[in-house]
């Protein structure tokens, strides 16, 4: 363990060194890049100055036990070897996680769409308790949430919602709500009391750096069109929406959130940008799924993976199967118990497929 954490140490030295050099400050993507990387490495450093101080306890401990002519010193060393024997192998296997090679994917900021999908206006209320739910977690992270585009359902929440979260490891958390979440309750339409099942399908994309996908322009329909949503008397009245569609993929992005048309362009360019680089990820995530066999992000849209119980007050992840009797603080934005259990199982498979490496 410590010859591969004195590997980790030279390239945190030759990181911290790289950061200060006024080229790398001046190149602005290598700069984000390492400083990226410095974070991490430094959280290993601080594990393996952790690992060494109970390495050197241990040998010191064995030493006096070994010696024996202090009985008193004996009785204080059992003890401290005791602690570092309990300690050592906790540390290797949170080290042996870190040391578990990090998707640069993770670190992007994240585009998140909603879409209501079976049980009609109670899909578009859950559609809209889900946004609420995302909305309060984002909040509670300190991370950014803006809204692109969105349609209502006609008895409230909505059909479609579409928005953008901006801060630290933002796709490396959210990427684990990807998938068909489903709700049974009593809708409020409901006369006779029945339980309902309700469905919304949940797509969680990388939100794609210019430098990530190159668009042509001569490969982009652009529509201009009058807003619909809330914005006072611009709406309706001047076309200030935008709706991109890429031709050879016909993919379709569209932003009616600003009152500018050039920012409302700005952001469906983004939206259209992270789409074309999704379509790849997704590939590549399905090939990485089928060989470790992962049920955690197998890049399956279409799988069921969360089921919200209101009767029972209970919510059930699949995938892992997790189930939680803490119903109304998880639609309340409390979520990251489950994301925390994902990204270990995730984790632990990914440490089995690379045992020999790690």
């Amino acid at each position: 363990m410590l010859e591969k954490l004195q590997i980790v140490k030279q390239r945190f030295d030759e990181v911290s060194d790289l950061i200060i050099q006024p080229d790398i400050i001046s190149d602005q993507k290598r700069y984000i890049e390492l400083n990226r990387e410095y974070k991490d490495l430094r959280i290993l450093m601080e594990k393996r100055e952790q690992y060494i101080s109970l390495t050197d306890n241990l040998s010191e401990a064995e030493e006096i036990i070994s010696d024996g002519s202090d009985p008193e010193m004996v009785e204080m060393a059992k003890m401290q070897y005791d602690e570092a024997k309990e300690g050592i192998p906790k540390l290797e296997e949170e080290i042996k996680l870190l040391l578990i090679p990090k998707d640069p994917e993770d670190a992007k900021n994240a585009v998140v769409e909603l879409r209501a999908g079976t049980g009609g206006d109670e899909a578009s209320i859950f559609a809209g308790d889900l946004f609420r739910m995302y909305t309060k977690y984002c909040e509670g992270k300190g991370w950014n949430v803006s809204t692109v585009d969105f349609s209502e359902g006609t008895n409230g929440g909505f059909k479609e919602i579409q928005f953008e979260v901006s801060g630290d490891d933002v796709y490396g958390t959210l990427k684990f709500e990807a998938g068909v979440h489903r709700v049974q309750r009593v809708p409020q339409t409901e006369t006779q009391g029945r339980v309902h099942t309700s469905a919304a399908t949940v797509m969680v994309f990388p939100e794609a750096e210019e430098f990530d996908v190159e668009i042509d322009p001569k490969d982009v329909r652009i529509d201009y069109f009058c807003s619909s949503g809330p914005g006072g008397q611009s709406v309706n009245t001047t076309y200030s929406a935008v709706r991109l569609t890429h031709i050879p993929t016909g993919l379709v992005a569209q932003c009616q959130d600003q009152k500018s048309q050039h920012k409302n362009k700005e952001k469906a360019f983004r939206v259209l940008r992270s789409r074309l680089y999704d379509m790849e990820l997704a590939k590549k995530q399905e090939e990485d799924a089928a060989k470790r066999g992962s049920m955690v992000s197998s890049g399956d849209r279409s799988a069921k993976i969360r089921t919200y119980n209101y009767p029972q007050g209970r919510v059930t992840d699949h995938r892992i199967g997790l189930t939680l009797y803490d119903l109304q603080n998880i639609v309340n934005g409390d979520i990251q118990k489950i994301i925390d259990e994902l990204q270990l199982a995730e984790n632990t498979e990914k440490l089995k497929a690379g045992d020999d490496t790690i």
